[in-house]
């Protein structure tokens, strides 16, 4: 077996929302502002335009810290990317489409994991780090629900 294949993740959230793809796309194309409304993103630094240094930490005793560049940026379809370096390597990408009044929104994610704590217990730990990363994914839904509302 690939031992590296065990470090490999490849992830999809589908989140539907109440509000229109663009309140949505200007919300997520905000990543400095993730802290306040993800709670499992704890910090955010800029380091240009188009890139920032993102903090990570869902259940687990552990952060996850990664460089996030712009990849592709397209409000028109709804699509904002990133590749990432660090504790993961890979990439994650948000697309937007108008459904039932809302927006659909689908996180994608295909990332190789680098922090070597988690190299090290890849086997026996995949699956505890897969509901990790599920955790903050319905903490992150929960927190934009709530951002969307309006006051």
């Amino acid at each position: 077996m690939d031992r590296n294949a065990l470090s490999r993740y490849r992830f999809r959230s589908v989140w539907e929302l109440p509000a229109p793809p663009a309140a949505v796309y200007a919300v997520l194309d905000r990543a400095d502002e993730y802290p306040r409304w993800w709670p499992q993103v704890r910090s955010v630094t800029s380091l240009d335009e188009t890139s920032g240094v993102a903090v990570f930490r869902s259940f687990l005793p552990y952060e996850l810290t990664v460089t996030a560049r712009e990849r592709r940026r397209d409000p028109a379809a709804g699509v904002l990317e990133i590749a990432m370096s660090g504790d993961l390597d890979g990439w994650a990408r948000w697309t937007l489409a108008p459904r039932d009044g809302g927006t659909r929104a689908v996180y994608d994610q295909e990332v190789e994991v680098r922090k070597a704590l988690m190299r090290r217990f890849a086997l026996l730990g995949r699956p505890v780090f897969v509901a990790n990363h599920a955790w903050m994914m319905r903490g992150g839904r929960r927190g934009l629900l709530a951002h969307l509302r309006p006051v």
